[in-house]
């Protein structure tokens, strides 16, 4: 794989860590957090052109969020009554602790394991992700995602 790939993935990586982190900073500041969260999950997730697969971290009630208002529900509550909305703990910082990927044809998986760090807390949570990767108009893009805490 080369190095442009490998930055760009990275660069993907970074996008989607500091996405989150804005939507829970506009919620702190009073801003329209779900206009915010809409344009997350617009340009980080193939919602808005093909399937996506998507297991969040914490689920238990609705498991797979494969529709893209069910994934809003998550990040930002609303239509599932388990959602509190993950973006809006708020995350202080999201960290790159580990990272591994593989390239074949048009797909890029990548697995890895981040750390979140709530706003004003010390507690850190892990969480392992593996994310599945497309090129949507010059752009990667989710296309399934599983993640959980790590105990």
């Amino acid at each position: 794989m080369s190095g442009e790939k490998i930055t760009e993935i990275k660069n993907f990586l970074n996008s989607w860590k500091d996405g989150v982190i804005e939507i829970g900073r506009i919620y702190l500041d009073k801003g329209d957090y779900v206009k915010q969260a809409d344009k997350f999950l617009s340009h980080h997730y193939a919602f808005d052109t093909e399937k996506v697969l998507f297991k969040p971290t914490f689920t238990k009630e609705v498991i797979f969020r494969n529709k893209k208002d069910l994934a809003m529900s998550y990040f930002v509550g609303g239509n599932v009554n388990e959602d509190k909305g993950f973006a809006l703990k708020p995350w202080q910082e999201i960290s790159l602790i580990e990272m591994d990927f593989i390239e074949k044809n048009e797909l890029i998986v990548v697995m890895g394991a981040l750390k979140f760090k709530p706003h004003e807390l010390d507690e850190v949570t892990i969480v392992a992700f593996t994310f599945l990767l497309v090129n949507v108009d010059d752009s990667l893009k989710i296309k399934a995602h599983h993640s959980s805490p790590v105990t």
